[in-house]
């Protein structure tokens, strides 16, 4: 194993320095934040947050931490102390000739976002770094090492990859631990966390699917005005990510509610108590675990592009179903996304169908684990694991 890989997402952010004064990166807990801005700007100061005295120091003296901690710098987890915001901005508006000055970054989002939104609007760029992607393991040649189960068994987190790290298991239930014990705490008040981890447990096994609160609320045992906070919160720290409708011209009767997926789908196994790859194999949720995987890659994808996502699915009260449609520029791009190894005439019906009836869609594509196929029943059938070479049409 290697001790560092390379991020997709690198070119964007030093390019990005030369043109805002402020850059801030925001992203899940250890998705590799920290190495990405150390690597890319080794000449800069660095100052972690997290430390309860840079805390402390920041707070009490803002002056004298930016004395200490001269330009350009680094703050990470700059989220702990948004009061600095307000300073960084001061600083910033007295020269706004100079750019790449202060590069950020935070995990948790909601609190980050509120003070971007207050003291730095106009003044920053904003990159999401995501878990590892396919892509990145690929060309550190890590990805042919790992079968689809051991994917979906160790996820993506880098310090999986590093030498010497824990079982994913082991990972994924410190992980959690550290998730509730030092953001969840922050974001809610939760009397029962009891609850909210069986709530998040719930989830895993409704990965890929309609999420329906109401019905969630008796098994949780809380109401479900409470479990839409929580659901809020979860995504607001990068935990599950909400895959909304595409609104079709082919019906108006159309299912409006959100698919959910886990942005780490090493977490989402964790949860369902998969500690083995043939476990994996005998889940009744592998499909829906590879729909997980495939949708988390197209969104890495775009986040490492600085692109937003632009990313639906479309399933309407007639079964007709479209899980996965890319927008861009006006374009739609339809998948359907299956574990089969062989090519069916009946997976393409439903891409067929919406490419005649949407006049901006093309290029209908299945997205399964068998042998890619430029042309098959009128759609071309990619192998999963060349789905990064696609998305870079």
């Amino acid at each position: 194993m290697i001790k560092m890989i390379n991020r997709n997402i690198s070119n964007k952010l030093i390019g990005l320095a030369k043109q805002v004064p402020v850059v801030t990166i925001i992203g899940p807990r250890q998705s590799g934040k920290t190495t990405l801005v150390k690597r890319s700007f080794p000449e800069y100061s660095y100052v972690n947050l997290e430390d309860p005295v840079n805390r402390m120091f920041a707070k009490e003296d803002y002056r004298g931490f930016f004395e200490a901690y001269k330009e350009p710098v680094i703050i990470d987890e700059v989220q702990r102390v948004p009061e600095l915001l307000s300073a960084i901005q001061v600083m910033v508006d007295e020269d706004r000739g100079k750019n790449g000055r202060f590069i950020l970054t935070g995990s948790h989002q909601p609190r980050l976002q509120r003070g971007i939104a207050q003291s730095l609007a106009g003044r920053t760029g904003i990159l999401t770094l995501l878990p590892l992607s396919m892509r990145e393991l690929a060309e550190e040649g890590l990805l042919e090492e790992l079968s689809t189960d051991q994917l979906f068994l160790k996820g993506f987190m880098p310090e999986l990859y590093r030498e010497g790290s824990r079982e994913p298991s082991v990972y994924y239930r410190d992980y959690l631990n550290t998730y509730v014990e030092k953001d969840l705490r922050e974001m809610l008040e939760i009397k029962n966390l009891d609850k909210f981890l069986r709530f998040l447990i719930l989830l895993a096994g409704r990965v890929g699917q309609l999420v329906n609160l109401s019905a969630m609320s008796g098994e949780v045992g809380v109401s479900s005005t409470t479990l839409s906070e929580w659901l809020s919160v979860l995504e607001a720290s990068y935990i599950v990510y909400k895959l909304k409708p595409y609104f079709s011209n082919i019906t108006k009767q159309q299912i409006k509610s959100p698919k959910i997926y886990f942005t780490e789908i090493g977490l989402a196994s964790y949860l369902l108590g998969i500690e083995t790859e043939n476990q994996v194999n005998r889940d009744p949720l592998r499909g829906n675990l590879f729909e997980n995987l495939i949708v988390s890659e197209v969104l890495k994808s775009r986040h490492n592009r600085n692109q937003n996502p632009n990313i639906y699915y479309m399933r309407t009260a007639r079964g007709v179903e479209i899980d996965l449609i890319v927008k861009k520029e006006e374009k739609l791009y339809p998948f359907e996304i299956k574990t089969s190894m062989t090519p069916n005439k009946s997976f393409s019906r439903h891409l067929l169908s919406f490419v005649e009836a949407e006049e901006n869609a093309l290029k209908p594509r299945i997205i399964y684990t068998g042998q890619s196929y430029p042309q098959f029943n009128g759609v071309e059938y990619v192998n999963y694991r060349d789905l990064n070479n696609l998305l870079n049409d």
